[in-house]
């Protein structure tokens, strides 16, 4: 398939506007650091809100992080693609936008089902972060993959840090109603930003579009996988006809898609060597990350004194000290993104997976033997940083450069997708293995997990870890099987 037309197009109009390479890389970044916290605010959040809105139950507070994972998925199915049909900055400003109206609602309203719906429309919003990986490769060459997938890692890490560490500080000094009038200021001047930064270049596909029937069958199939396992504690039993539904929806949505003239992710992306490989690996390393961060919010703010001394565990953190324990998360994130470009340039793409997934494990076998002290986890989650780091990274190269440059958004849509269905496994596997075994908290009435759970919860997360490198080497041994395609 020649490019070349589309490729001079998208050139020669980035030429005219002259992007400056700064203010790029400056509001790629805002917009990764702004989406990724408002993701990592809300745990924080859910004991006040549950006792704000006077909810009976943890299952409705919890639906909240599943309207958000949901209103996440159909984002990262729609936003990029509609980058590369409609334009960067057009992209930008909508999802931007929505994710300003979405904190404006329960602003306004200040009620559970307000907040219910602003979380599909934040959520939707979010993937936001992926639009900078298409803008930043479009607008500045050769270095546009390099740039765009470590101002995505750095800023995500940054991003992680901000919202659970601004998580605790508005638990600790603001109302609700106050925090969701800030994001929404905040949000519209991030539109005025992309407004302003963002180059207004013509569609990087011209004779583009999107297969409408194709992507509403995507989000549906997606839409119940996360339902299932982001609800299937509180649905039990029950949960299996979703899972079934969308399972059964995704094999025969990818039958449809393989004869589909208008298919929603370029097939032959995902038949390029390792691509598949690597967008499973970034849901793998999605899941180590949630998991990893919800045992560690769950530990570190259990209050060791309101247990029976036989079973007292736990660090008695506020929302905000939990928070500083994941700054040395934050610090080693940078590193990956650095590092890895050159080696997956040139072909060492397998060995920089298995590096991340191996600081991965070792980080994740030191906190499930070394849980009980702050100093632990300032260990465990530097560790944690680089690996999920190098990870991440290593999968977002592999993908984007597979992927033609007016492809760029689908590409960053297709690799999002698998990083938000890995990170509801996560959060399910780790939610099941802390529900487990339970003991009360005397005068209360709340239950929370037995201490030997956290260390099972590490070792399963470690589990995760060998899964990409087992991916990774198979991926591997079969593309060195098959046959090299001449093409002309």
């Amino acid at each position: 398939m020649n490019h070349l037309p589309d490729q001079a197009r998208v050139s020669s109009s980035i030429a005219t506007e002259r992007p400056s390479r700064n203010a790029l890389i400056g509001i790629g970044a805002l917009l990764v650091i702004l989406t990724n916290a408002v993701i990592f605010v809300l745990p924080p959040l859910l004991p006040v809100i549950q006792s704000q809105y006077g909810l009976a139950t943890v299952a409705q507070s919890t639906w909240l992080y599943t309207a958000l994972t949901l209103g996440g998925g159909a984002g990262f199915i729609l936003l990029p693609r509609l980058a590369d049909l409609h334009g960067d900055r057009n992209a930008s400003i909508a999802a931007v936008a929505v994710l300003a109206v979405g904190a404006g609602i329960p602003a306004a309203g200040d009620s559970y089902p307000t907040l219910l719906a602003g979380c599909v429309l934040m959520g939707f919003g979010c993937a936001a972060q992926l639009l900078p990986l298409g803008f930043l490769r479009r607008n500045l060459g050769e270095s546009g993959i390099a740039v765009g997938v470590a101002v995505l890692v750095i800023a995500t890490g940054a991003g992680i840090v901000v919202g659970m560490i601004g998580g605790g500080y508005i638990v600790e000094n603001l109302s609700l109603r106050s925090f969701f009038m800030v994001l929404t200021v905040a949000s519209v001047l991030t539109v005025a930003a992309a407004a302003m930064l963002i180059p207004h270049t013509p569609p990087a596909e011209r004779n583009g579009r999107i297969g409408l029937m194709g992507t509403i069958w995507m989000l549906g199939w997606v839409a119940a996988v996360l339902l299932t396992l982001t609800q299937g504690l509180v649905w039990g039993n029950a949960a299996l006809i979703p899972l079934v539904i969308g399972v059964v929806g995704g094999v025969l949505w990818v039958r449809a898609e393989r004869r589909s003239s208008t298919a929603v992710f370029d097939l032959r992306l995902m038949r390029a060597p390792l691509v598949t490989a690597a967008c499973v690996s970034i849901a793998l390393f999605a899941a180590i990350n949630s998991a990893f961060l919800l045992l560690l919010s769950s530990y570190a703010q259990v209050l060791p004194e309101a247990l029976r001394p036989t079973d007292a565990y736990g660090l008695g953190l506020s929302a905000l000290e939990t928070g500083l324990l994941m700054l040395p998360f934050a610090a080693t994130f940078v590193v990956g993104s650095v590092v890895v470009d050159r080696p997956v340039a040139n072909g060492h793409g397998v060995v920089v997976f298995v590096i991340g997934a191996l600081f991965s494990v070792a980080g994740l076998a030191w906190l499930a033997v070394a849980h009980d002290r702050p100093w632990h986890y300032l260990v465990g989650a530097a560790v944690m940083g680089l690996g999920c780091s190098i990870g991440y990274a290593a999968g977002f190269t592999m993908v984007q450069s597979a992927a033609p440059v007016e492809q760029a958004g689908m590409a960053a849509g297709a690799a999002g997708t698998f990083m938000a269905v890995g990170f509801a496994i996560g959060t399910a596997v780790i939610s099941a293995d802390l529900s487990a075994s339970l003991i009360p908290v005397p005068g209360t009435g709340l239950e929370v997990a037995t201490e030997g759970l956290y260390g099972i919860g590490y070792w399963l997360s470690a589990v995760l870890g060998v899964l990409v490198i087992v991916t990774v080497v198979v991926a591997r041994y079969r593309a060195a099987r098959r046959p090299v395609a001449v093409t002309s």
